[in-house]
């Protein structure tokens, strides 16, 4: 005799029940938000990056915190959660430390709080880490919903074949730190994740040249916005071309590849200067200097040339 069909509200279960995997997904997906504090990835761009967990708890915490208000609220008034009456408090790299001893006393009386970033996970170059760690050492508890990140998207795209990578946040602004920074980092064997300032991108790049040689690198722009754009190219390339063009417009991450296996030191700045200073001294002009050593180096010309403005000037 044959069996009649399953109803649409039996077959799931059953199908559960035959299948571990989907049994947890599923369960996964109808968890409750926790009391603690729940750190939550929101879109870099597109709205609908946001995960299906992250609106969940959205809609769920009973306080929610935020790097910048206005942005959560416009997610929110976007995919139709209402903050209805919750507090919304802004929790930016000024604040973490007062919000975390205003959350303490209601995570204690069993309060469900979401922060989230202005995009991306927070904890990476954003705030969120020394809010967690402050929950952490009160006692309080922490979980986090994964969803977009600006390094790892910027890392997908760049067309790299590193199996490994370290991310580098931010370079310093000032140029001698930079520098130190980049020598510190010349022999990780593997690709090197920066996000970077738009104002400082030629100058950061002409700096990676000098550093870290031509490896293969990509700067990538706007990522999942309407403009977005993905720049590959050696990094002596890209450190000319942005030197021509000038900034660009909006945020920026860069990655460069991992040294090749056979590669010798990077070039730092004292063999540079030490380089430029034999040539001169060997009699040849800062033009022919600057053509002969930013080829055998891979460096940009326009580097090099000023650099040999510069050592000549103090030689006299």
């Amino acid at each position: 005799m044959d069996e009649a069909p399953l109803s649409p509200d039996q077959a799931p279960d059953q199908a559960h029940d035959q299948d571990p995997d989907s049994a947890l997904l599923l369960a996964g997906a109808r968890a409750k938000l926790r009391p603690g504090l729940t750190l939550v990835a929101t879109p870099l761009g597109a709205a609908g990056d946001v995960t299906l967990r992250t609106l969940a708890a959205l809609r769920e915490a009973d306080l929610l915190l935020a790097e910048d208000t206005r942005r959560l609220r416009k997610l929110m008034e976007i995919h139709g959660i209402p903050v209805a009456g919750r507090p919304v408090w802004r929790c930016d790299s000024h604040k973490e430390a007062e919000a975390a001893a205003g959350l303490l006393p209601r995570l204690a009386e069993g309060a469900r709080a979401v922060f989230a970033s202005d995009a991306g996970t927070p904890g990476i170059s954003d705030p969120g880490a020394r809010l967690a760690a402050a929950v952490l050492a009160g006692g309080g508890a922490v979980s986090a919903l994964p969803g977009p990140s600006a390094a790892i998207l910027g890392f997908t795209l760049a067309g790299l074949t590193a199996e490994r990578f370290f991310f580098a946040g931010f370079p310093p602004s000032k140029s001698g730190d930079r520098r130190r920074l980049l020598e510190s980092l010349a022999a990780v064997p593997g690709a090197l994740i920066f996000y970077e300032a738009p104002h400082r991108l030629p100058e950061s790049l002409a700096e990676m040249a000098a550093v870290l040689g031509p490896r293969p690198a990509a700067v990538a722009r706007e990522l999942t916005k309407l403009h977005e754009e993905i720049r590959r190219a050696p990094l002596n390339e890209l450190a000319a071309h942005y030197a021509e063009a000038g900034p660009p417009k909006g945020e920026i991450v860069v990655v460069v590849d991992a040294p090749p296996p056979d590669s010798g030191p990077a070039v730092t700045e004292a063999d540079l200067d030490s380089a430029i200073r034999a040539a001169l001294e060997a009699g040849e002009s800062v033009k022919d200097a600057a053509a002969a050593l930013a080829e055998a180096l891979g460096l940009p010309r326009k580097q090099v040339y000023s650099r040999a403005l510069e050592l000549k000037k103090t030689r006299g």
